[in-house]
This record gives structure tokens, C-alpha cells and sequence, in this order.
């Protein structure tokens, strides 16, 4: 199994069914890109680097969703 941090918890994935791009891992997650912010390993990702942004096991993904409201 290889796995990576996502908001503090542990997600493991077997190795053929790893997310290999940022994007791919949060279709996987059910997350549009437009509604949110990523870091990984501490470096800001923006939304038209989700495709390029590879994922490696051992990384540490943040994911902030955009809430609306008043």
C-alpha cells in the first residue's frame, strides 16, 4: 500500500490505484478544483497546477475548501 497525508489523516492506496496528479486524487476524493486551495509539502499549488502537480507516496497534501455564506 502507498500512502500520503490529506487534511492530517493517513489515505492509503494500493500502488496501481494511486492518484498519480493532484487533480486525479481529488476527483477521487469527489473535491472540484474550483472549490478549493492545496499545499503540498507546504508549497501552495494553484488551481491550473492541479494536472502537473504529481503526487508521491510519503507527501502531505492540505486541502482548504471555499465555504460560501455572509
Amino acid at each position: 500500500m502507498k500512502s500520503i497525508q490529506v487534511n492530517g489523516q493517513g489515505r492509503q492506496f494500493p500502488p496501481e490505484d494511486m492518484p498519480a496528479t493532484l487533480s486525479a486524487l481529488l476527483e477521487r476524493l469527489g473535491i472540484g478544483a474550483a472549490t478549493v486551495v492545496a499545499e503540498v509539502d507546504g508549497q501552495i499549488v494553484t488551481p491550473e497546477q492541479f494536472a502537473q502537480t504529481q503526487i508521491r507516496e510519503g507527501q502531505t497534501i492540505e486541502l482548504v475548501k471555499f465555504m460560501g455564506g455572509g
